[in-house]
């Protein structure tokens, strides 16, 4: 029988582990505007295969849910509303972020890797469903989105029926998007003009319907929808994402309202301390230069709810979500779990001690003679 201080601890421990993985506390705080909570921070490098299932470090949001699978974890869209998506229940400060994934295919669908902080800095990858050749580019900053110049359309070959390799890697003087091991953009913090990302970024990815007729005309266009969902439903698959903080510490801070990266303060930790840590990217080929941009481009990405649908600047927020920290005492693995810090501080008792007894006098009735 499990003993009541092992069901009590149990409890306790899913209770918690659980209040970590789904609870999502809203706001609308802005830190340029007023001061707001510090934002959870990675400070290492995680490695996550989704085809083992739900890990604590990416909790699902949006409209619907993701499910796992063999081939990783899925994004569906089905039906008008739906814009299932995983975001991290942390915050990178500079880094790199690695996803392996097929895009969903559809007019109007639009598969998001998207990089977003608190003052709606942002880098993104998106996907749309009409065109498997190609993928999309784009950043903001401070969530300007009065101009859409920034967008780029880049090289991606039958990104919705192979597995590729998206990257993102991201620094103070530098972003880079490949795609498998092609650099396919660098954009340098002069080349942006005053509006390079520079401030603690949440992951997000998903899937969701551009195209779907309550959109905007000018989203619905961009995706080249409208929708039609009686073809559906349209899958987007993320087999793994390596994520790597280039910084340390346990959570990031604004010092002030100026939104510069030098701003940015770690508890416990050093802002680039992991910088160059994260090991080296196998680089293969550079494509050639996108041309033109392309406008009426949304930010945000994924889903109603999102900055897609945000037209003022500055936005001040309507609903952002900002994760719980990780608690004293509990840990994030290299696995992206979130586990007690002693990985055998809690555990049922050993089932062999509890049986042992009834085995040794079966044994013994066997053999003809009393324990």
């Amino acid at each position: 029988m499990v003993s009541p201080r092992w069901k009590a601890a149990g409890a306790t421990a899913v209770a918690l582990l659980s209040s970590i993985v789904s609870a999502q506390t809203w706001t609308a705080c802005n830190p340029l505007l007023t001061a707001c909570p510090a934002d959870p921070a990675l400070g290492m490098t995680i490695n996550v295969d989704f085809s083992k299932g739900a890990v604590g470090t990416f909790a699902s949001g949006g409209g619907g849910s993701p499910t796992y699978g063999d081939g990783g974890v899925s994004f569906t869209v089905a039906k008008s509303g739906d814009s299932p998506q995983l975001d991290s229940v942390f915050y990178i400060m500079f880094g790199r972020v690695e996803v392996t994934m097929k895009a969903a295919p559809g007019n109007g669908i639009v598969s998001s890797l998207v990089l977003q902080s608190d003052d709606l800095d942002e880098i993104d990858f998106e996907w749309l469903g009409y065109d498997s050749g190609t993928v999309q580019t784009n950043y903001f900053s401070k969530g300007q989105t009065t101009t859409y110049n920034r967008g780029q359309f880049n090289p991606a070959p039958n990104n919705q029926a192979e597995y590729i390799t998206y990257t993102i890697d991201w620094t103070s003087e530098r972003i880079v998007w490949y795609v498998g091991g092609t650099t396919v953009r660098t954009l340098t913090m002069s080349d942006a003009a005053g509006e390079y990302p520079q401030t603690p970024m949440q992951v997000k990815f998903g899937a969701w319907s551009g195209g779907d007729p309550g959109n905007s005309p000018g989203t619905i266009e961009w995706s080249h929808g409208p929708t039609d969902y009686s073809k559906g439903p349209y899958t987007m698959l993320v087999k793994s994402a390596v994520v790597s903080d280039y910084s340390t510490g346990k959570s990031y801070s604004y010092s002030d309202n100026s939104g510069t990266w030098q701003s940015i303060r770690s508890e416990g930790g050093e802002i680039n301390g992991n910088l160059g840590k994260a090991g080296q990217l196998t680089v293969t080929a550079t494509a050639a230069a996108a041309t033109g941009s392309s406008p009426s481009v949304p930010a945000g990405g994924i889903g109603k709810g999102s900055t897609s649908t945000q037209t003022g600047w500055p936005w001040t927020g309507t609903g952002t979500s900002k994760p719980n920290p990780v608690p004293d005492g509990w840990i994030i693995t290299p696995e992206g779990k979130i586990v007690p810090s002693a990985s055998n501080a809690i555990k049922p008792p050993n089932a062999f001690l509890l049986a042992g007894p009834l085995v040794l006098g079966i044994l013994a009735l066997v053999g003809g003679r009393r324990p």
